[in-house]
C-alpha cells in the first residue's frame, strides 16, 4: 500500500514539474517572440531607404488583423503564414504618398481568403494607382483567386511554363447525414426560414431545392463582380472570361494568355527581378530593395492613423458568436468594450468591422443591447462587412445608423433554429448503453441525448424558436426602418449578395471599411482632420498566452493527426459547444 503511494506521489510530482518546465519555456519563447517584434521594428526603421518596392506576397490566408502566433507551429517548423488585411491595405495607402515607396509588387504564389476581403484590397490598389506609381505582378501559376488580385496590375507577368486557373465560382456544403446515420444519431431540428439551410447537413444528404436557389442567385451575382472587374483591368469581354472559364483554361499553351491579354508578358521571376532593379535604379549586382506591408506598416505613415482629437473606433468582430471562451466574437468580451467605448468621450464615432456568420442567438442579443445603448450617446455607429454578416452577424449589424458592404459580402439568412441531437440507438443499440431516469417532473431530464424529444417538448420548444425568430426580424425592422412583414419577406433564413442586399434594404452602401471611416468623418464634420483607432487590441496579454498554451498544443496534434479530416473533427466539435438555440449561417466554401 504504502509502495503504492509512495509511487504515484513521485508520479505526480513529475508531472507537476514536466508541466512548470514546459510552462517556462514557452514563457521564454513568448518574451523572445516580443523581444524579437520589437528589434525588428527597428531594423526595418532603419534600413529602409529610398528607391523601395512595396512587396506584397500573396501566400498564406487573408485575416483581418493580425493574428496571434502559434507558438506550437513555429516549434514544429511549419509557422502558419497570415496575410492582415489592415496592414495591407493601411501600408497601399501609405505608399501612395511615400517618395521612398516606388511601386507596388504583386508575388502570387496561392493566397486563400475570402471573396471581399481580396475585393477591398482590389479596391486599395485602384486607389493607389491614382498616384500615378506602378503596380506589377508575377506568378509562376495564378489561382483563380489571385489572378483577381493581380488583375489590376498595370503589367501582369507569368512563368514561360505556368498557368492561370480560371475556373468560375461553386458554393459546397458538406452533408453529415449519412455519417451520423452509421453512428445512429439522429439530429431533431426546429427552425423558422424555408431559406434556413444551416440544419440542413444534419438532417438531407444534398441542398434543397430552396437552398440550391438561394446559392446559384448569390454565386451567380459574385461571379459577375469578378468577371466584371476582370474585364475593366484587363480590357477583355466578360463573355470572354466566361468562355475562358468553360474551356480548361490550365490546359492552355502559356502563349495564349498573352494572346487573350489576360497577361502582359511571359517571364521567369529573375527576369521580373532585373526589370525592377532597372525601373528603380538599383544596380544589377546589388538586390532589389523591398519592404513587406506588416514591416513598413509598423513605420509608415497611415492616412489617419496618427492620434488627434477626431476620433473614430474600428471594433473588429471575426468569427463564431459565443457566450463565453476564447476566440471568435466573444459576447462576454465583446459587450464590456462596447460599453468603455461608450464611456469614452474621446470618441466621436464607432464602426463594427464584423466577419461573421453568425452563432449563439442570446450572445447576438446582447451585443445588439450594447450597440443600441451605444447609440444613446448620440455618436454615430456604422458597420462595415467583410465577407460575412449573415445571421447572428447581421443581427449584431442591424441597429447600426449605415451598414457598408462589399458586393461580394455574404450577408442577410435572418432565420433562427435549434438544434439537439439523440443518440439513443448509438448508446442501445450499437454501444450497448441504457439508461434508466428517475423523475420529479415530466420534463425533468430535457434536453437529453438518450431519449427523442416527446410531441410536447418539440412543440415547446417551436414556440421557443418562433418567439426568437420575432425578435431578430423586429430588431431588424427597427434597425432598417422597415415594416415587420417587409423584413420578413426578404428574410426567412435567406443569403444575399452585398449587392442584391443594397437593393433590398438590408445595406445603405457598396463600400469598404475606408469607405465607411470617410464617410463618417464627413458626417462629424471632421474634414481631413481625423483618426481611426482599432480595437480590441490585437496583442495578447501574457496570461492570455500562457493560458491558452494547453489548447493550442491539444489542437496542433490533433489537427498534425488527423491531416484533411480535421476540418470534420472540428465541426462535430464545434456542435457539442453550440447553445441549443442558433442564429447561424450555413458553412459554405466558394472556390
Amino acid at each position: 500500500m504504502m509502495k503504492r503511494f509512495v509511487s504515484s506521489l513521485l508520479g505526480s510530482l513529475a508531472a507537476i514539474w514536466i508541466s512548470v518546465i514546459l510552462l517556462f519555456f514557452l514563457l521564454i519563447l513568448f518574451i523572445a517572440a516580443i523581444i524579437s517584434k520589437s528589434f525588428n521594428s527597428q531594423t526595418v526603421s532603419l534600413s529602409f531607404k529610398d528607391k523601395t518596392v512595396l512587396y506584397v506576397e500573396l501566400n498564406g490566408t487573408l485575416s483581418e488583423r493580425p493574428t496571434e502566433p502559434d507558438m506550437m507551429s513555429q516549434l514544429y517548423g511549419t509557422p502558419e503564414i497570415t496575410i492582415a488585411l489592415n496592414n495591407l491595405t493601411n501600408s497601399i495607402a501609405a505608399a501612395a504618398n511615400d517618395d521612398k515607396i516606388e511601386g507596388i509588387y504583386l508575388d502570387c504564389k496561392g493566397s486563400t481568403g475570402g471573396i471581399a476581403q481580396r475585393t477591398e484590397l482590389i479596391e486599395s490598389l485602384n486607389q493607389f494607382k491614382k498616384s500615378g506609381k506602378w503596380i506589377v505582378a508575377y506568378g509562376d501559376c495564378y489561382t483563380q483567386s489571385d489572378y483577381y488580385i493581380a488583375s489590376v496590375a498595370d503589367e501582369i507577368y507569368l512563368n514561360p511554363v505556368g498557368m492561370i486557373d480560371i475556373h468560375g465560382l461553386s458554393a459546397t456544403t458538406m452533408f453529415y447525414k449519412g455519417l451520423l446515420d452509421k453512428l445512429g444519431v439522429e439530429m431533431q431540428i426546429i427552425k423558422v426560414g424555408t431559406f434556413k439551410s444551416a440544419v440542413e447537413p444534419y438532417i438531407l444528404t444534398k441542398a434543397s431545392e430552396p437552398n440550391r436557389l438561394q446559392q446559384q442567385v448569390f454565386i451567380d451575382n459574385i461571379w459577375n463582380c469578378i468577371t466584371q472587374s476582370i474585364s475593366e483591368n484587363r480590357d477583355i469581354t466578360v463573355n470572354k472570361i466566361n468562355e475562358v472559364a468553360d474551356s480548361m483554361l490550365i490546359t492552355f499553351k502559356p502563349e495564349d494568355y498573352v494572346e487573350l491579354n489576360l497577361i502582359t508578358e511571359l517571364k521567369y521571376r529573375k527576369e521580373v527581378i532585373e526589370m525592377l532593379k532597372t525601373r528603380t535604379g538599383i544596380d544589377k549586382d546589388k538586390d532589389l530593395r523591398t519592404i513587406a506591408p506588416n514591416e513598413y506598416a509598423m513605420i509608415a505613415d497611415i492616412p489617419h492613423a496618427k492620434r488627434n482629437d477626431n476620433r473614430i473606433a474600428v471594433l473588429y468582430a471575426v468569427g463564431d458568436i459565443v457566450d463565453d471562451g476564447n476566440g471568435g466574437i466573444v459576447a462576454s468580451k465583446l459587450v464590456p468594450q462596447i460599453y468603455k467605448l461608450k464611456e469614452n468621450d474621446k470618441i466621436d464615432g464607432l464602426i463594427l468591422r464584423v466577419n461573421s456568420g453568425g452563432g449563439s442567438a442570446f450572445a447576438s442579443e446582447q451585443i445588439w443591447k450594447a450597440l443600441e445603448d451605444f447609440k444613446t450617446t448620440g455618436r454615430p455607429f456604422y458597420v462595415s462587412m467583410s465577407d460575412y454578416a449573415a445571421s447572428g452577424g447581421y443581427y449584431i449589424s442591424s441597429g447600426a445608423d449605415r451598414i457598408y458592404a462589399d458586393p461580394t459580402t455574404l450577408t442577410g439568412s435572418i432565420g433562427i433554429f435549434g438544434m439537439i441531437p439523440c443518440a439513443k440507438e448509438l448508446m442501445n443499440e450499437k454501444l450497448g448503453i441504457t439508461t434508466d431516469n428517475v423523475n420529479t417532473n415530466a420534463n425533468g431530464d430535457f434536453p437529453t441525448i438518450m431519449e427523442p424529444m416527446t410531441p410536447f417538448q418539440r412543440e415547446s420548444m417551436q414556440r421557443e424558436i418562433n418567439r426568437g425568430y420575432e425578435t431578430f426580424v423586429s430588431r431588424c425592422a427597427q434597425g432598417r426602418h422597415m415594416s415587420i412583414d417587409s423584413i420578413k419577406a426578404i428574410a426567412e433564413g435567406r443569403v444575399w449578395d452585398g449587392q442584391s442586399a443594397l437593393e433590398i434594404g438590408l445595406v445603405d452602401e457598396l463600400g469598404s471599411l475606408h469607405t465607411a471611416i470617410k464617410d463618417m468623418a464627413k458626417e462629424l464634420n471632421f474634414g481631413d482632420q481625423y483618426c481611426f483607432i482599432e480595437y480590441p487590441n490585437p496583442e495578447p496579454t501574457l496570461w492570455e498566452a500562457i493560458s491558452g498554451t494547453e489548447v493550442r498544443i491539444k489542437e496542433h496534434i490533433i489537427k498534425s493527426e488527423l491531416g484533411e479530416s480535421y476540418k470534420i473533427y472540428k465541426h462535430i466539435n464545434d456542435i457539442k459547444k453550440m447553445d441549443h438555440i442558433q442564429c447561424r449561417m450555413e458553412d459554405i466554401v466558394l472556390e
